[in-house]
């Protein structure tokens, strides 16, 4: 493995490197010389977005940079309309030379699209997970995609342990007796539990699951377990946390799981039905990573048939007649799903905003990328939270913060 330093030194030159290929092939969306076009696709927010001018991420208040980009003389599109060949996505995409998109209203960037996008050099994701655009056709065209580095993480974490805690206490059945003007302590507290002296494990340790694992510390959990490809650094590993080898044995011992780790091409499905029957009977489920890590279909039927005693979910938007919507234990509780807002507080709205903003700013004045935001740079992998890769950079992800 490349000492750390080494690592740093090779993605600064990487990025060296795209930012002349960048100025030297340079083609611009008009006949000014100074213009770039810019797209981004985020999601409406109404009469919220009105009322609250913190809420960034909408198409209203544009991640804070529509005056900006303006005022420098750049096109700046702004849409949530992203579905279908004649969306404003694909219509502006062709000619876009910048595309930002954000976790929570994902524009699918895939091959095709690329194929077809003539002037763009560079995507921004505007929080963290890149996951939908085709990282693999991105690297074929040169094409530079960067998020914001931790912009997130502590919103999701917190989020985390939230969840861990609203599933092991029975949280949302006994909430909504209340609303519905009932009182029956027993019906709630057959299923309630302490999170203490549970065993709670994370796949993927990186700067998510290590914060989970962190917080999990003053709860006097049995055990705090992880599992990833990748070891902690060693001025952050801790007998607190203990590492295991193989996922199968991870889950075997956990009564909690927690699922951290980006979507690439060895985690999609990776919770299917076999490995759901891997876990401990009666586990608690929390994915706040991707959708597509767990099979709708395998944790639905873990959840009836008691394998699963609860699933909490904060991924991507779900079409209406998503499974997981109305999937209950045998119970009829442990259903923990909530819209994809973890990681866009307005505190990590403000964050992520900042960081978009300065990876453009860097673009349109030929700087280098911090390469902590980088995720795909002159046609290689300049992070490995996508996966392991023979021949590539070993990235600027390590597990842990």
């Amino acid at each position: 493995m490349l000492p750390l330093q080494a690592v740093r030194s090779r993605l600064v030159s990487a990025s060296h490197r795209q930012l002349y290929n960048l100025n030297k092939n340079r083609t611009f969306s008009t006949t000014s010389s100074n213009m770039v076009k810019v797209l981004a696709v985020l999601y409406k927010g109404g009469q919220a977005a009105k009322e609250e001018a913190r809420l960034l991420g909408t198409i209203e208040n544009s991640l804070g940079i529509s005056e900006w980009l303006k005022k420098e003389g750049h096109e700046f599109i702004v849409t949530d309309d992203k579905e279908g060949p004649d969306s404003q996505f694909q219509n502006h995409i062709a000619d876009a030379e910048i595309l930002v998109t954000t976790p929570f209203h994902p524009g699918y960037l895939t091959a095709d699209l690329i194929g077809k996008a003539k002037n763009l050099k560079l995507c921004v994701t505007a929080g963290v997970g890149s996951d939908h655009i085709d990282l693999d056709a991105a690297n074929k065209k040169n094409i530079t995609v960067a998020e914001v580095s931790g912009s997130n993480v502590v919103s999701v974490a917190e989020h985390v342990v939230m969840s861990i805690l609203l599933l092991v206490r029975n949280f949302v059945p006994a909430h909504e007796q209340i609303v519905a003007d009932d009182w029956n302590v027993a019906q709630i507290a057959r299923n309630a539990f302490d999170l203490e002296g549970k065993t709670v494990g994370t796949v993927g340790c990186g700067r998510i699951g290590y914060r989970v694992l962190e917080r999990l510390r003053g709860f006097n959990c049995k055990e705090l377990l992880w599992f990833d490809y990748t070891d902690l650094p060693e001025d952050k590993k801790t007998p607190d946390f203990k590492r295991v080898d193989k996922l199968e044995d991870m889950l075997a011992k956990c009564d909690v799981v927690t699922i951290n780790c980006p979507l690439h091409e060895k985690t999609r499905g990776l919770f299917n039905d076999e490995i759901i029957s891997k876990m401990k009977k009666g586990a608690w489920l929390v994915n706040t990573a991707r959708g597509a890590i767990c099979d709708r279909n395998a944790v639905k039927k873990a959840l009836e048939s008691g394998q699963l005693n609860g699933y909490a979910g904060d991924v991507q938007p779900a079409p209406k007649d998503h499974p997981w919507r109305h999937a209950f234990n045998t119970l009829g509780g442990g259903n923990g799903m909530v819209p994809h807002y973890s990681g866009t507080t307005l505190d990590a709205q403000a964050r992520y905003a900042n960081g978009a903003k300065d990876i453009i700013q860097r673009y349109l004045a030929g700087k280098e990328q911090d390469p902590a935001n980088l995720i795909v740079i002159d046609g290689d992998y300049a992070s490995k939270a996508y996966g392991q890769r023979e021949k590539k950079p070993t990235g600027q992800k390590p597990a842990g913060p």
